[in-house]
Protein backbone atom coordinates (compact mmCIF):
# COMPACT_ATOMS: atom_id res chain seq x y z
CA UNK A 1 0.00 0.00 0.00
CA UNK A 2 1.66 3.41 -0.98
CA UNK A 3 2.15 5.80 1.90
CA UNK A 4 2.45 9.24 0.89
CA UNK A 5 4.15 12.05 3.77
CA UNK A 6 3.83 15.78 2.60
CA UNK A 7 5.71 18.62 3.83
CA UNK A 8 4.71 21.84 4.35
CA UNK A 9 6.00 25.18 6.54
CA UNK A 10 6.67 28.72 6.08
CA UNK A 11 10.02 29.85 4.32
CA UNK A 12 13.03 29.35 6.84
CA UNK A 13 11.98 26.39 8.85
CA UNK A 14 13.88 24.03 7.40
CA UNK A 15 10.82 21.71 6.15
CA UNK A 16 13.18 21.06 2.86
CA UNK A 17 16.25 19.90 5.49
CA UNK A 18 13.71 17.90 6.85
CA UNK A 19 12.08 16.49 3.75
CA UNK A 20 15.74 15.17 3.31
CA UNK A 21 16.10 13.62 7.00
CA UNK A 22 13.01 11.65 5.65
CA UNK A 23 14.36 10.13 2.96
CA UNK A 24 17.70 9.39 4.76
CA UNK A 25 15.27 7.28 7.11
CA UNK A 26 13.27 5.84 4.91
CA UNK A 27 16.20 4.30 2.72
CA UNK A 28 18.32 3.46 6.15
CA UNK A 29 15.02 1.30 6.92
CA UNK A 30 14.78 -0.28 3.87
CA UNK A 31 11.29 1.58 3.29
CA UNK A 32 12.19 1.52 -0.34
CA UNK A 33 12.10 2.42 -3.31
CA UNK A 34 10.66 6.06 -2.06
CA UNK A 35 9.83 8.91 -4.88
CA UNK A 36 10.49 12.31 -3.50
CA UNK A 37 8.66 15.09 -4.88
CA UNK A 38 9.87 18.95 -5.19
CA UNK A 39 6.92 20.41 -5.92
CA UNK A 40 8.22 24.26 -4.23
CA UNK A 41 8.71 26.16 -6.71
CA UNK A 42 11.98 27.41 -4.79
CA UNK A 43 13.07 24.19 -6.03
CA UNK A 44 16.56 23.07 -3.82
CA UNK A 45 15.38 19.55 -2.17
CA UNK A 46 18.10 18.18 -4.75
CA UNK A 47 20.65 20.31 -3.22
CA UNK A 48 19.59 18.39 0.25
CA UNK A 49 20.08 15.16 -1.58
CA UNK A 50 23.45 16.17 -3.19
CA UNK A 51 21.81 15.62 -7.09
CA UNK A 52 21.94 17.36 -10.27
CA UNK A 53 18.63 18.72 -12.12
CA UNK A 54 18.71 19.06 -15.33
CA UNK A 55 14.69 18.55 -16.34
CA UNK A 56 11.28 19.38 -14.55
CA UNK A 57 8.06 19.15 -15.42
CA UNK A 58 6.99 22.59 -15.23
CA UNK A 59 9.98 22.69 -18.44
CA UNK A 60 8.00 20.35 -20.30
CA UNK A 61 4.63 21.46 -19.16
CA UNK A 62 6.01 24.85 -20.62
CA UNK A 63 6.95 23.26 -23.94
CA UNK A 64 3.70 21.34 -24.46
CA UNK A 65 2.12 25.29 -23.73
CA UNK A 66 4.34 26.39 -26.27
CA UNK A 67 3.73 23.47 -29.40
CA UNK A 68 7.31 22.72 -29.48
CA UNK A 69 5.86 18.57 -29.38
CA UNK A 70 8.05 16.76 -32.47
CA UNK A 71 5.92 15.93 -35.39
CA UNK A 72 4.30 12.34 -35.38
CA UNK A 73 4.29 12.62 -31.42
CA UNK A 74 0.90 12.72 -29.68
CA UNK A 75 1.05 15.22 -26.57
CA UNK A 76 0.56 12.34 -24.27
CA UNK A 77 3.97 10.09 -25.29
CA UNK A 78 5.47 13.66 -25.12
CA UNK A 79 4.62 14.18 -21.79
CA UNK A 80 5.64 10.81 -21.22
CA UNK A 81 9.16 11.40 -22.23
CA UNK A 82 9.63 14.01 -20.44
CA UNK A 83 8.50 12.83 -17.33
CA UNK A 84 10.61 9.68 -17.58
CA UNK A 85 14.05 12.44 -18.48
CA UNK A 86 12.61 13.80 -15.45
CA UNK A 87 13.47 11.43 -13.09
CA UNK A 88 16.34 11.25 -11.13
CA UNK A 89 17.55 7.99 -9.76
CA UNK A 90 19.24 7.49 -6.49
CA UNK A 91 20.10 4.61 -4.50
CA UNK A 92 16.93 3.64 -2.70
CA UNK A 93 15.28 6.48 -3.95
CA UNK A 94 14.21 8.61 -7.22
CA UNK A 95 13.31 12.27 -7.17
CA UNK A 96 10.80 14.51 -9.65
CA UNK A 97 11.33 18.12 -9.39
CA UNK A 98 7.50 19.98 -10.27
CA UNK A 99 9.72 23.20 -11.71
CA UNK A 100 8.14 26.64 -11.50
CA UNK A 101 4.48 28.10 -11.35
CA UNK A 102 2.18 28.43 -13.94
CA UNK A 103 2.35 31.64 -16.24
CA UNK A 104 -0.17 33.84 -17.44
CA UNK A 105 -3.15 31.35 -19.76
CA UNK A 106 -5.23 28.37 -18.62
CA UNK A 107 -3.18 25.27 -17.89
CA UNK A 108 -5.74 22.62 -17.14
CA UNK A 109 -5.05 20.60 -20.42
CA UNK A 110 -1.38 20.54 -18.99
CA UNK A 111 -2.35 19.80 -15.37
CA UNK A 112 -4.39 16.84 -16.39
CA UNK A 113 -2.18 15.59 -18.63
CA UNK A 114 0.82 15.54 -15.68
CA UNK A 115 -1.83 14.95 -12.60
CA UNK A 116 -2.40 11.14 -14.53
CA UNK A 117 1.66 10.68 -15.53
CA UNK A 118 2.23 10.99 -11.19
CA UNK A 119 -0.52 9.15 -10.42
CA UNK A 120 0.75 6.41 -12.73
CA UNK A 121 4.41 6.91 -11.73
CA UNK A 122 3.59 7.13 -7.90
CA UNK A 123 2.36 3.59 -8.33
CA UNK A 124 6.05 1.91 -8.48
CA UNK A 125 6.58 3.37 -5.08
CA UNK A 126 5.43 2.23 -1.90
CA UNK A 127 6.65 5.72 -0.33
CA UNK A 128 5.87 9.21 -1.19
CA UNK A 129 7.81 11.98 -0.02
CA UNK A 130 6.51 15.56 -1.23
CA UNK A 131 7.94 18.87 -0.50
CA UNK A 132 6.06 21.56 -0.53
CA UNK A 133 5.27 25.12 -0.52
CA UNK A 134 3.04 26.95 2.16
CA UNK A 135 0.39 27.19 0.14
CA UNK A 136 -1.39 23.63 -0.56
CA UNK A 137 -3.35 24.28 -3.82
CA UNK A 138 -1.13 22.78 -5.88
CA UNK A 139 -1.71 19.35 -4.53
CA UNK A 140 -5.18 18.83 -5.13
CA UNK A 141 -4.71 20.29 -8.49
CA UNK A 142 -0.66 19.00 -9.66
CA UNK A 143 0.06 15.85 -7.80
CA UNK A 144 -1.83 14.15 -5.19
CA UNK A 145 -5.19 13.99 -3.74
CA UNK A 146 -4.48 11.51 -0.69
CA UNK A 147 -2.06 11.97 1.54
CA UNK A 148 -1.35 9.93 4.21
CA UNK A 149 0.35 12.48 6.83
CA UNK A 150 0.92 15.94 6.69
CA UNK A 151 3.85 16.81 8.52
CA UNK A 152 4.16 20.73 9.20
CA UNK A 153 7.24 22.26 10.06
CA UNK A 154 7.65 25.16 12.00
CA UNK A 155 10.28 27.39 13.96
CA UNK A 156 9.67 28.27 17.47
CA UNK A 157 8.21 31.35 17.02
CA UNK A 158 5.25 32.51 17.47
CA UNK A 159 4.51 33.82 13.75
CA UNK A 160 5.65 30.28 12.87
CA UNK A 161 3.45 28.89 14.76
CA UNK A 162 0.24 30.80 13.12
CA UNK A 163 1.54 29.68 9.95
CA UNK A 164 1.87 25.76 10.91
CA UNK A 165 -1.98 25.93 12.13
CA UNK A 166 -3.04 27.98 9.29
CA UNK A 167 -1.30 25.74 6.61
CA UNK A 168 -2.89 22.86 8.77
CA UNK A 169 -6.59 24.38 8.28
CA UNK A 170 -5.84 25.44 4.58
CA UNK A 171 -5.00 21.83 3.74
CA UNK A 172 -8.28 20.68 5.42
CA UNK A 173 -10.60 23.13 3.35
CA UNK A 174 -8.91 22.39 0.06
CA UNK A 175 -10.07 18.63 0.29
CA UNK A 176 -6.74 16.93 -0.84
CA UNK A 177 -7.64 14.19 2.13
CA UNK A 178 -5.22 14.53 4.69
CA UNK A 179 -4.98 11.74 6.76
CA UNK A 180 -2.96 12.77 9.96
CA UNK A 181 -1.41 16.69 10.30
CA UNK A 182 1.19 16.93 12.62
CA UNK A 183 3.69 19.85 13.62
CA UNK A 184 7.15 19.81 14.37
CA UNK A 185 8.77 22.53 16.05
CA UNK A 186 12.48 22.43 14.03
CA UNK A 187 15.29 24.53 15.41
CA UNK A 188 15.06 24.77 19.18
CA UNK A 189 16.84 25.89 21.53
CA UNK A 190 14.92 24.66 24.22
CA UNK A 191 11.13 22.99 25.07
CA UNK A 192 8.30 24.08 23.93
CA UNK A 193 6.85 26.76 25.92
CA UNK A 194 3.65 26.17 27.46
CA UNK A 195 2.00 29.22 25.24
CA UNK A 196 3.24 27.09 22.73
CA UNK A 197 1.76 24.08 23.05
CA UNK A 198 -1.33 25.84 24.06
CA UNK A 199 -1.65 27.20 20.98
CA UNK A 200 -0.91 24.45 19.09
CA UNK A 201 -3.53 22.59 20.93
CA UNK A 202 -6.21 25.45 20.14
CA UNK A 203 -5.34 24.96 16.65
CA UNK A 204 -6.71 21.51 16.68
CA UNK A 205 -3.26 20.28 15.36
CA UNK A 206 -1.14 17.30 16.93
CA UNK A 207 2.60 17.80 18.39
CA UNK A 208 4.49 14.67 17.16
CA UNK A 209 8.29 16.52 18.16
CA UNK A 210 10.86 18.76 18.44
CA UNK A 211 14.12 18.94 16.36
CA UNK A 212 16.74 21.04 18.18
CA UNK A 213 19.17 23.51 16.68
CA UNK A 214 22.03 21.89 15.34
CA UNK A 215 25.32 23.40 13.96
CA UNK A 216 26.10 20.65 11.83
CA UNK A 217 23.25 21.64 9.44
CA UNK A 218 24.63 25.02 9.36
CA UNK A 219 27.88 23.48 8.75
CA UNK A 220 26.72 21.36 6.26
CA UNK A 221 25.01 24.17 4.30
CA UNK A 222 27.35 26.25 4.09
CA UNK A 223 30.19 24.61 3.00
CA UNK A 224 27.44 22.62 -0.15
CA UNK A 225 27.50 19.43 1.26
CA UNK A 226 24.29 17.38 1.36
CA UNK A 227 22.34 17.38 4.65
CA UNK A 228 21.27 13.80 3.40
CA UNK A 229 25.10 12.89 4.40
CA UNK A 230 24.85 14.61 7.76
CA UNK A 231 25.78 10.99 10.32
CA UNK A 232 23.31 9.51 12.03
CA UNK A 233 24.56 10.84 15.64
CA UNK A 234 24.56 14.14 14.68
CA UNK A 235 21.65 16.40 17.45
CA UNK A 236 19.12 16.62 14.56
CA UNK A 237 19.20 13.20 12.85
CA UNK A 238 18.06 11.21 16.01
CA UNK A 239 15.76 13.76 16.76
CA UNK A 240 14.18 13.63 13.58
CA UNK A 241 14.91 9.89 13.45
CA UNK A 242 12.68 9.75 16.65
CA UNK A 243 9.73 11.42 14.94
CA UNK A 244 9.72 9.45 12.10
CA UNK A 245 9.48 6.63 13.63
CA UNK A 246 6.05 7.34 15.05
CA UNK A 247 4.51 8.60 11.69
CA UNK A 248 5.90 5.71 9.38
CA UNK A 249 3.93 2.60 9.00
Amino acid sequence: MQYTIALAGKGGTGKTTMAGLLIKYLVKNEKTPVLAVDADSNANLNEVLGLEVKETLGNAREEMKKGVVPGGMTKDIFMEMKMEEAVVEAPGYDLIVMGQPEGAGCYCAANTLLAGFMERLSGNYPFIVMDNEAGMEHISRLTTKNVDVLLIVTDPSRRGLQAAIRIDDLARKLNIGVGKSYVVINQAKEAPSEMALRMIADGGVELIGTVPEDRTIYDFDFNGRPTIQMPDDSASVQAAFEIFDKIVA
